[in-house]
């Protein structure tokens, strides 16, 4: 059985095993910022090349490169903004449908809700996604407490059930459940949807390796526990099912804002795209670009008006990267271990 130095982070920035400023930037920035970090990492490129290369600035005087770029430009913005109403369509057909469909939707729905509020103890189960999951959340911290005291485990003395191993297992699962719940559910205080505070919070609570855990004790020990402990044990494991599907419905339906505050910002970001890419197109002229100070400005009017143009794309860029790092490392609902680890090799389960 494994201890409690074998089971993965509970933390999903030490569990995906990456740079913490690369999954700041990939995640938890701003994504007006990172769009920010894009917009000045590309007209410093331009920048840099153009003035680097001093072969440049006489190619675009002598050439209809200016013309053929923002024209290339042109064409992309309008297919971008297309796209991006295509993609409103689709998220909103998810929401159409028949009153019949509708209906179903809205049992399902209530037929969940009333599952966690059993679960948790309540009348009505919380009706804001932070507090719904902060609910389950601590009510797995609180079923663990329930299955190490009917365990017998004495956390101060390490004390003392008949069955060394299964103490051992209950210990390591209790203490690592309890401590995470406890830290989640710090986070999912002030969280509000809408923001990414809530996946955030919820990405950390580790719950598939919880649930492989909990139901590898029961199969293995189940047999050794008594009544009070068997009836713990179940309850954890159902709370942590729970807390699965209501990751997952949240998750979708961040995705769904996300995109949506994605294609009104495209659609606003798009017009000065196009506004510049088609006075570059109509009414520059590289040949007689102006002069400020002596310092010919040709380089950075193109460099500048073609970071412009390409707003739009560095925008949906940033977006997309959150979306697509969310939902790799999300792929699996339930006790997957999609990551290859030594942590997890080494608990492969063996019969």
């Amino acid at each position: 059985m494994p201890g409690a130095g074998d089971a993965p982070s509970d933390r999903l920035r030490e569990r995906a095993g990456e740079s913490r400023l690369k999954l700041w930037l990939f995640m938890d920035a701003d994504r007006w910022l990172v769009t920010g970090f894009l917009v000045a990492f590309v007209f410093v490129t331009l920048i840099g090349v153009g003035y680097l290369l001093p072969a440049v600035e006489g190619a675009i005087r002598s050439g209809d490169s200016v013309d053929t770029l923002f024209q290339a430009l042109l064409t992309a913005t309008i297919t971008g903004v297309t796209l991006v109403l295509t993609l409103n369509q689709l998220v909103l057909s998810q929401e159409l449908g028949a009153a019949g469909d509708q209906r179903e939707r809205m049992k399902a729905a209530m037929a969940f809700r009333e599952d966690v509020a059993d679960a948790v103890g309540a009348p009505v189960s919380p009706s804001r996604p932070a507090q719904f999951l902060r609910a389950l959340v601590q009510t797995s911290g609180d079923r663990a407490r329930d299955l190490r005291e009917a365990v017998g485990v004495d956390t101060a003395t390490g004390a003392s059930t008949p069955d060394e191993h299964l103490r051992a297992a209950v210990e390591d699962l209790t203490e690592s459940l309890i401590e995470n719940a406890d830290e989640v559910a710090s986070g999912l205080d002030d969280a509000r949807f809408g923001e990414f505070d809530v996946i955030a919070s919820a990405l950390d609570f580790n719950y598939s390796w919880k649930i492989f855990t909990a139901r590898r004790i029961q199969e293995r020990y189940g047999d050794d526990l008594d009544e009070e402990a068997r009836t713990a044990l179940e309850r954890l494991i159902d709370t942590l099912e729970l807390f699965g599907p209501a990751r997952e419905h949240f998750k979708t339906l961040y995705f769904q804002w996300d995109l949506i505050d994605l294609s009104r910002h495209i659609l606003v970001v798009s017009v000065p795209a196009l506004l510049v890419s088609t006075s570059m197109i109509a009414f520059f002229d590289p040949a007689h670009a102006p002069a400020v100070a002596d310092v010919e400005m040709l380089v950075p009017i193109v460099a500048a008006t073609t970071t412009v143009a390409l707003a739009p794309f560095l925008l949906l860029l940033a977006y997309v990267v959150r979306i697509a790092t969310v939902t790799k490392h999300t792929l699996s609902i339930g006790p997957f271990i999609l990551r290859e680890t030594d942590d997890v090799a080494e608990v492969e389960w063996d019969r």
